[in-house]
């Protein structure tokens, strides 16, 4: 740790902060938990008497990095009065080649046969089978090369588990697949290798709701970036962000992030230490710089690169939106009640009953003489829409309080008016925009109330200089948010299509990829700049083609 704070460790901004946590819990007066150097050096040992069993090193035994010294240690090593290990979580974001998989196989060879633990009952869990016994495979290799150990602590292996029979302990490999095998567990360890590649979070929310009988449960994430930003491994990611920034207090999850920093070029060298903890050990120089080169010369290579590599997170196939910029507009500490009575503009996007129905609220304000825009969504969508497999993601975010379900199978569109009625009771709305289709009577009942909706027609014309102006003010650093995981999806979702007259309108590859926020912000935006370029606004009907 002390490398990294004093900068003689190159690390990046989340590392640093995963070490400022760890020295100020160490500092802290009568807090929960101690921290026990026994604990933390028990699970280190152990793993170190295991063997690496492929590449260049098989058959020699592990030697921890400093990296996988600092996890291990802070994970096992804070206890509670009881002895009871403190973090029940623990997410590692750390690229390829850096022993991620043989890492985990050690923590789960550890928790099944030094934690203590009786009846103790360990998952390589995953999507797939194949998937599963990645770091399954390797555990039972490990304890096959390592005789003693077997020995010492009664290890044995079979085709489909390793197990201690006296202690009436087992580790196995559990995929998705295996449906009916996913109830009645009693995890004491979940291991998810590659967390990012897991398309729903049923895996996750299966092992996490099955330790709930144990005293010292721990879920184990390790996972390189991805570019599916509605997925589980997300959702963990950016609550390992609240966590890192103080933002969010959770004294039972651990979490650390190794990659490049915000403002560091990709194809720089000199930040690609940051992003490989193993770096010049698991990690070839030579072999990061043909990769990156390859990247360099190829586009289609960039993403590849960039996720496996440096642990960023990057858009799917050819999306429209930067979305390194976007997460650098992100501000947690953003709250919609700092602004209260301040103007506003609203916008809803009520396309379809069936679908995520957005209530956007954008404001502005002035910095050095530039104006800056705020956005805040709410978001509505049928309750029958919280069981659609394609995103599973709508639930957690509905118990988050990020999405309002409505009952039945269609949006119920008075709970919208009744949030607009609210949002008008609190702030200065200059205008609430719609496009008319669907929403023809909600407008004439908020016209009726005085309220001033206008139509906004979603039509290329329309929608191209908002799109624009939006791009800009991202890269710009002018746009905020409060790092609202359902727009960052929806941002990462739009592809933007190019006319003949370079007019950009926001589209979606699939079916699934919801943009509905992102219109109801581009919806706003559009008002905004019609009204800031002092066009005519007639008859409750904005254009703004020639603003």
């Amino acid at each position: 740790m002390a490398g990294v704070l004093s900068g003689a460790i190159p690390s990046c901004k989340w590392v640093k902060l995963a070490c400022k946590r760890q020295t100020a819990d160490l500092a802290r007066k009568r807090f929960a938990y101690r921290f026990d150097r026994d604990r933390a050096n028990k699970v280190c040992r152990f793993i170190e008497c295991l063997k690496h069993i492929k590449g260049e090193w098989a058959g020699d035994l592990i030697k921890l990095e400093p990296w996988q010294l600092f996890v291990l240690t802070t994970v096992f090593g804070w206890v509670d009065a009881k002895g009871r290990r403190r973090f029940k979580t623990a997410y590692s974001e750390v690229p390829r080649k850096n022993g991620k998989s043989s890492l985990t196989s050690g923590v789960g060879l550890y928790l099944l046969a030094a934690d203590g633990e009786a009846g103790a009952e360990v998952y390589s869990a995953a999507t797939t089978r194949e998937q599963a016994r990645i770091v399954w495979d390797d555990a039972k290799r490990m304890v096959d090369k390592s005789p003693e150990l077997k020995s010492a602590l009664g290890i044995e292996t079979a085709a489909h588990a390793i197990f201690i029979t006296h202690s009436a302990s087992s580790f196995k490999a559990l995929s998705r697949e295996q449906q009916g095998n996913l109830d009645g567990l009693n995890v004491h360890g979940g291991l998810i290798d590659e967390l990012h590649g897991h398309k729903d979070r049923g895996v996750w929310d299966v092992i996490e709701t099955a330790t709930g009988s144990r005293t010292q449960p721990l879920l184990w994430a390790i996972t390189t970036a991805g570019s599916n930003r509605a997925g589980i491994c997300y959702e963990q990611r950016m609550y390992v962000v609240k966590l890192l920034q103080r933002v969010a207090r959770d004294e039972e999850y651990f979490g650390v992030i190794y990659t490049i920093d915000a403002d560091d070029a990709w194809s720089d060298e000199a930040g690609w230490i940051k992003a490989n903890p193993n770096w010049g050990v698991s990690v070839s120089a030579d072999d990061i710089r043909r990769k990156a080169r390859k990247a360099m010369e190829m586009a289609a290579a960039q993403n590849n690169f960039l996720t496996k590599h440096l642990n960023v997170w990057v858009n799917a196939d050819t999306s429209w939106m930067n979305m390194a910029a976007w997460d650098r507009c992100a501000d947690p500490a953003l709250a919609l009640d700092d602004f209260a009575g301040e103007k506003c503009i609203v916008a809803c996007d009520l396309a379809t009953k069936t679908d995520v129905a957005p209530l956007m609220r954008l404001f502005t304000r002035e910095i050095d003489g530039q104006q800056h825009y705020y956005a805040f969504g709410s978001y509505f969508l049928p309750e029958t829409a919280l069981e659609d497999g394609r995103n599973s993601q709508y639930g957690g975010w509905e118990r988050e309080g990020r999405l309002t379900a409505t009952p039945g199978d269609v949006t119920d569109f008075e709970f919208i008016e009744e949030e607009l009625r609210r949002t008008a009771a609190r702030f200065a709305v200059q205008s609430i925009g719609f496009d008319p289709w669907q929403a023809a009577q909600i407008m004439q009942r908020l016209q009726a109330e005085n309220m001033k909706v206008l139509e906004f027609r979603q039509t290329v014309r329309n929608m191209s200089e908002p799109m624009k102006a939006l791009e800009a003010l991202v890269l710009s650093g002018r746009f905020h948010h409060a790092a609202d995981p359902v727009l960052a999806w929806m941002a990462s979702n739009v592809v933007a299509h190019m006319d003949a007259k370079e007019n950009i309108y926001p589209r979606k590859e699939r079916a699934e990829n919801k943009i509905d926020g992102i219109v109801a912000l581009l919806m706003c935006l559009g008002i905004s700049l019609a009204a800031n370029a002092t066009t005519i606004i007639q008859q409750g009907f904005v254009d703004i083609s020639n603003v």
